[in-house]
């Protein structure tokens, strides 16, 4: 997409991406369209200061919402009214900026009027049956083109599915997630495998602003190997699980004040407890306190601990964990 950008392309369409999606179309065949993102934008900003829409309860931005002309926060459902001025500068330059599933499905009817577009994510699928219903719609061939998130990933089997298009593949890749490449392979090798499940073959395009990442490369090429080498010769370097465990230890509480304080004698109590329980040659990396990823979630904030050791739980057993904590030994994530 850097190059895209350089040609002068300002579409969220590659060019090739476009090509192949006529191509289809002219071909009477169907395309899946995915991007891991609802909304028709990501974030509403003030051009002037710089200020964004958060969520008052969870401190993260709302995405807007064209169709029900609204601010979403995708963590509480809370909606919020657009601001006609920014409420801190008071500014009427209010930008709406990046893309959701709203505004892939308005990108494709620009380019291709004519084609019949389905969308699939949780805002089109909140009532009973829905999606089964727009399963069958697209199995029946009622359109042209899906458009979605995660959920339409793995477990399709479309025989007219024949061009996938992976809108921002790396997108992924920048959450602070050592599991995050992992999950991108995953995710773009079970997209990808939507297509050509048929005689009729497939094709699939990957767009990113960086396609030389070795998750990306290695899902376009179908090659595990090269993805699992690259992946170990990380996880070993910086100590990552299988290289070492984790546990994870969050707080979650309504006061700043307290989550910090009470996070901060923990950090405290697991140091001391190290010093206590190791044995030769043995060393547990207490990291943090910080707060978590989603920082604060309905008006309750959270900071986290986690515990880098061959084996955490050892540190853990018989200690005394105070009412409040979440205890996560081998976490899934650590978002």
């Amino acid at each position: 997409m850097r190059q895209e950008l350089r040609a002068g392309n300002r579409s969220i369409f590659s060019r090739s991406l476009q090509s192949e999606l006529h191509a289809t179309l002219d071909a009477q065949e169907q395309a899946i369209l995915y991007l891991n993102r609802r909304g028709t934008n990501t974030f509403v900003l003030c051009r002037d200061c710089g200020h964004v829409e958060k969520c008052p309860r969870c401190d993260i931005p709302l995405t807007y919402h064209e169709r029900v002309s609204v601010l979403i926060c995708h963590h509480c459902n809370a909606r919020h009214p657009i601001p006609e001025i920014c409420p801190e500068c008071e500014s009427k330059r209010i930008k709406f900026f990046g893309s959701g599933t709203e505004r892939i499905e308005e990108a494709v009817q620009q380019i291709s009027p004519r084609a019949r577009i389905l969308r699939w994510d949780t805002d089109t699928t909140g009532r009973k049956g829905s999606h089964e219903e727009i399963l069958a719609q697209f199995a029946a061939h009622e359109a042209d083109v899906l458009v979605g998130t995660q959920m339409i990933a793995k477990g399709l089997d479309l025989p007219l599915v024949t061009f996938v298009g992976v809108v921002s593949a790396d997108v992924g890749l920048y959450l602070p997630d050592f599991r995050a490449p992992e999950r991108t392979f995953q995710l773009l090798t079970q997209v990808a495998g939507r297509a050509g499940r048929s005689a009729r073959g497939g094709r699939v395009i990957f767009q990113a602003y960086k396609p030389e990442h070795y998750a990306v490369q290695a899902a376009a090429e179908h090659d595990y190997s090269a993805f699992y080498e690259r992946e170990m010769s990380f996880r070993w370097e910086q100590s990552y699980p299988p290289a070492a465990r984790l546990a994870r230890l969050v707080f979650w509480h309504k006061k700043l004040e307290t989550v910090q304080s009470r996070c901060a004698e923990m950090a405290g109590a697991l140091r001391a407890r190290a010093g206590e329980v190791a044995l030769p040659g043995e060393g547990f990396d207490i990291i943090g306190p910080a707060p978590a990823f989603f920082a604060r979630h309905r008006s309750y904030y959270r900071w986290q601990i986690l515990v880098r050791a061959p084996d955490p739980a050892r540190l853990l057993r018989g200690m005394d964990i105070p009412f409040g904590w979440r205890v996560d030994v081998d976490p899934v994530s650590v978002l």
